[in-house]
């Protein structure tokens, strides 16, 4: 709400909006006797707006402003001291009109504690300024100490000193919500009566801890530890160091309660002016001086038990060093936001509570009992808050008053940002920051590139972003499905700050950024893993506080987009991992908002075995490419080849075989028949008859591609390597496995030589050797490899990785082989439900984990569960894949020998009939597969009581076991 300027008259207009904004009346010279009139009418003013205005307090503190000064104007002595105390009042309810009318019922809201606490003191004083009229009479304790003074002047400057000190805090609160300069904030918290107040309310006063305090105790027995050790004549410094909200200064008053010092002293470190007035009172205090070199030489000199606490010393310009006793003795405590300050003694870093104790502290702030109903509701909440202190309370100070603790995470998940900005009107601590603003104070230090920075890392995931991100990006060179360079104006300009003009990334600019940021741990570094983080609720916060969201969203994704493209093809199963969270989170800010770049996010999906949303990224990149120019244009082709390798690896072969055939039929038009791109699709194409069980047409596919690639590129070159090993597993599918074996021997032997033991590369060919060792009743052999192949990919992959689960799948099936039937169904289940969440139900992936745990329950002797899913897989099977393809036989079979466990031999006998005829068509007699098919089929002759036909397959069994 806003008033027009003061009417000549001395009655108030009344209160209108989008007026002028008021700002602070200002004393003439004091030659102008007349002072108080013009601040009388302004008050007036004001107090008629704050009539207009829903907010009680607001109206209080301004009426007892005007009556202040109606007061003052009665005063006949000491009216020229009186001047700047009125003329502060004034300043006060100014600042409350402009931010009412700014920010409305925020701000009134975020000023009620202090309006209410101003008028209570204002009572005061006036009743206080009345009884100067006439000192004769006894008014209490202030009047008492008046009449020992020679001048009145003393007591008045000692009310101007409280409300400047009043003023100042009310500015501080102010400045989030107004984002004041850097300069204006720090010509109000340096102004001397600001300085003043902090030093004369800090000095000898340590408050204790909040009331509510909770936990911590890891720390505070730390903290003990090394403070009761004597480790003869050293200083002890400890260092509680964190993020805004951690609860560092609490963790710091409940050590010193627990202590007996002889001295505690406690010093705002925020600017040098408040050190320094610290100080400085020590020393008045003491009587040793009036400088603050006074209060360190007596500290020096001072062998009894003293604490100094250095709090919030966040700044890292300040060098705390010039305030520290220069002795062998003492006790200093530092709170800082700032980790290079560890460097000072022994540190920890203060960051989020364990469960137990958030909860608790969450119930007592609250005011709620620990039911069992309660706990649950706690437990959610304190997660949702990421166990951070600060916003712990803040959460419980809002449930006391809701009295809705149930309903607080609805409300907290459509009003994040405002519940994490408002502070409860009733606190038990002085802490007067919120969650939000605390925070906002840190960020408006950063230089504006480091808050760029940071703002750009908020549409990242708050976890795992890398310097190698931005470099490898910074390497961009546009290829020809690129968008052009001026729709990527954003990036490269951000880039170019880390860049030389030579082009070459330079690593220490991208430090003093990242260092700059770090120092009021807005951002963590792992130095080990050398990957940033950021506190989730940080990262909220910061784009929370964006204006402007689309520019620097539509920036970091082309960064993304631009790093991705310039990874190595045998590197981005690796680099998946990492950057899948960041284009997750990206996708769920704005699915729109990554459109120039899809065709380099399909890599990161379809690497990190995401397929359907990897089938949606190819459809839209091929449909664009299509419209942009000719079937035939390269792009478009390798679009058309990315979305067929999609469709085979969702089990879709005959979509994946129809592309692939008119890829590599346009391609060996266009490139000639050794090109590499036509190679790879003839290599792909060859995957797809294999996986329709077509595999003699993939092995003269495949043999073509060995030799081709072997003599343009080497035998030791990647893609030779693939050719090989795609060969050895179509070897294995047509029952060769020594000549599989052979291969694969080799390729790991090179894999494991020119990539190293951990690529997955490397792993993929364990698995396969592996595979082939089970197919070859080396079982032992196969688990060794299983063992180490899932160690390795659980942990460079991830639990939940596709190459995760086979290397499981593969591990179970071995040790079922090997009758360790517990840890086999163990480990089918989980893959069984990871694959069922990860690929579908109805995915060959999920289906073959679905016909193993069948074979597992067969070994149980449990027949019916075995039934009952291999039915499910026989019935999907023959759907998605047709009644022909060797894994429709597979569980056609599986089903037979549960049929005939379960006494049912008609059912096993026209399954076994079928699956051996079938076997015989496209696997060819000599197949192992096959003979498997005859001898179940014997088994089953002999329970139907036909004689003939067994002894005809037995004999059959043996002529063809002679023959290979």
């Amino acid at each position: 709400m806003s008033t027009t300027s003061p009417p000549t008259s001395g009655s108030p207009t009344p209160p209108t909006t989008g007026g002028t904004i008021l700002r602070p009346f200002k004393a003439p010279p004091k030659s102008k006797s007349d002072w108080l009139a013009p601040a009388i009418l302004t008050a007036k003013t004001i107090t008629a707006a704050a009539e207009c205005a829903p907010f009680p307090y607001i109206k209080g503190v301004s009426g007892t402003v005007l009556i202040l000064l109606e007061t003052v104007v009665t005063v006949k002595k000491n009216r020229e001291d009186l001047e700047e105390l009125g003329n502060s009042t004034i300043e006060i309810i100014t600042i409350l009109h402009n931010q009412i009318k700014a920010h409305g019922n925020t701000a009134a809201v975020k000023f009620k504690g202090l309006c209410e606490e101003l008028e209570s003191y204002l009572e005061a004083v006036i009743l206080a300024v009345r009884n100067l009229q006439d000192q004769s009479k006894a008014f209490g304790r202030h009047v008492k100490e008046l009449l020992k003074s020679s001048s009145l002047t003393a007591e008045i400057a000692g009310y101007q000193t409280q409300i400047q000190g009043v003023c100042s805090k009310l500015k501080l609160m102010a400045i989030v919500e107004t984002n004041f300069k850097v300069d204006e904030i720090h010509a109000i918290v340096t102004a001397p009566s600001f300085v003043m107040v902090k030093a004369v309310e800090n000095l000898n006063n340590c408050p204790p801890p909040s009331r509510i305090f909770q936990g911590r105790q890891a720390i505070l027995d730390k903290m003990h530890e090394f403070f009761d050790t004597d480790s003869g004549k050293q200083q002890h410094i400890y260092v509680l160091y964190g993020l805004g909200g951690a609860g560092k200064t609490q963790i710091a008053l409940k050590f010193i309660e627990g202590l007996s010092f002889s001295d505690v002293f406690l010093v705002d470190t925020s600017k040098v002016e408040t050190i320094e007035a610290a100080l400085k009172s020590i020393a008045v205090s003491r009587s040793v001086g009036d400088s603050a070199q006074h209060a360190l030489r007596w500290l020096q000199s001072n062998h009894n038990k003293w604490v100094l606490l250095f709090d919030n010393a966040d700044d890292p310009k300040i060098n705390l060093n010039d305030f520290l006793p220069k002795c062998n003795h003492g006790n200093i405590i530092i709170t800082s936001r700032n980790p290079e300050l560890r460097n000072y003694g022994a540190h920890t870093v203060v960051s989020d509570m364990e469960e137990a104790d958030a909860m608790t502290l969450l119930l007592r702030r609250a005011n709620k009992k620990s039911s069992e109903e309660n706990l649950k509701h706690a437990t959610e909440i304190v997660k949702e808050l990421y166990y951070l202190p600060l916003a712990i309370v803040q959460a419980g100070g809002f449930i006391s008053k809701s009295e809705d603790l149930e309903g607080y995470l609805a409300l907290y998940h459509s009003n994040r940002a405002r519940l994490l900005s408002e502070k409860a009107a009733q606190s038990h601590d002085d802490y007067a920051q919120t969650v939000f603003t605390t925070w906002q104070i840190s960020f408006n230090q950063l230089s504006h590139l480091a808050a760029t920075f940071l703002q750009l890392c908020s549409f990242l995931h708050y976890t795992g972003i890398s310097e190698d991100m931005f470099s490898t990006a910074s390497k961009y060179d546009f290829p020809s499905w690129s968008p052009p360079r001026e729709e990527l104006q954003e990036p490269l300009e951000f880039l170019s700050h880390f860049v030389e003009p030579t082009g070459e990334w330079n690593s220490l600019k991208f430090l003093d950024v990242t260092t700059e940021i770090k120092a009021y741990s807005l951002i963590s570094f792992d130095a080990k893993a050398k990957l940033f983080s950021i506190h989730p609720l940080v990262h909220a916060w910061s784009r929370s506080t964006l204006l402007h969201e689309e520019p620097l969203q539509s920036c970091i994704s082309s960064i993304l987009g631009m790093c991705i493209t310039k990874i190595p093809d045998d590197e981005i199963q690796l680099a998946s991992v990492q950057l899948i969270p960041h284009l997750v989170l990206l996708k769920s800010v704005n699915p729109d908002g990554v459109a120039d770049f899809r065709r380099a996010f399909w890599e990161i999906y379809y690497a990190v075995g995401w397929f359907k949303d990897a089938k949606n990224v190819a459809e839209q990149v091929l449909e664009k490419s299509q419209l942009l120019s000719r079937e035939d244009n390269p792009n478009t082709l390798v679009a058309m080849a990315n979305l067929a390798s999609t469709y085979s690896e969702l089990g879709d072969f005959q979509k994946a075989k129809e592309r692939r055939v008119l890829v590599l039929e346009k391609r060996t038009k266009l490139l000639g028949e050794d090109h590499p791109d036509t190679l790879l699709i003839m290599g792909n194409l060859a995957q797809t008859y294999s996986d329709l069980g077509e595999f003699q047409k993939a092995e003269e596919l495949e043999v073509l591609v060995l030799e081709k690639r072997t003599k343009l590129l080497g035998e030791d070159h990647p893609d030779t390597l693939w050719a090989m090993g795609n060969l050895a597993r179509t070897y294995s599918d047509l029952g060769e496995f020594w000549k599989a074996k052979e291969l694969e021997d080799l390729v790991l032997e090179k894999h494991s030589k020119l990539l190293g033991q951990d690529h997955p590369h490397t792993m993929l060919a364990m698995g396969n050797l592996a595979s082939t060792y089970s197919e070859l009743g080396q079982f032992q052999k196969a688990k060794e490899l299983e063992v180490l192949v899932l160690e390795k990919c659980t942990k460079l992959l991830g639990a939940d990785h596709i190459d995760t689960l086979l290397a499981m799948g593969n591990l179970a099936s071995t040790s079922f082989q090997l009758g360790e039937f517990q840890k086999a169904v163990k480990l089918q289940v989980l893959v069984l439900e990871k694959r069922s969440t990860l690929l579908g139900e109805n995915h060959p992936d999920t289906l073959l984990a679905m016909g193993n745990l069948a074979s597992t329950y067969h070994d149980f002797n449990e027949f019916h569960k075995a039934e009952e899913l291999e039915v499910l897989v026989l019935e999907k099977r023959r759907k998605l894949l047709g009644a022909d393809h060797p894994d429709t036989l597979t569980a056609m079979a599986n089903l037979a020998v549960t049929y005939y466990n379960l006494g049912d031999f008609s059912k096993a006998l026209d399954l076994d009939v079928e699956v051996l005829h079938k076997r015989r068509q496209v696997l060819g007699d000599k197949h192992p597969h096959t003979i498997l098919a005859m001898q179940n089929l014997a088994k089953t002759y002999q329970k139907h009581g036909k004689q003939e036909e067994m002894e005809e397959l037995e004999q059959l069994i043996k002529d063809t076991k002679k023959s290979l």
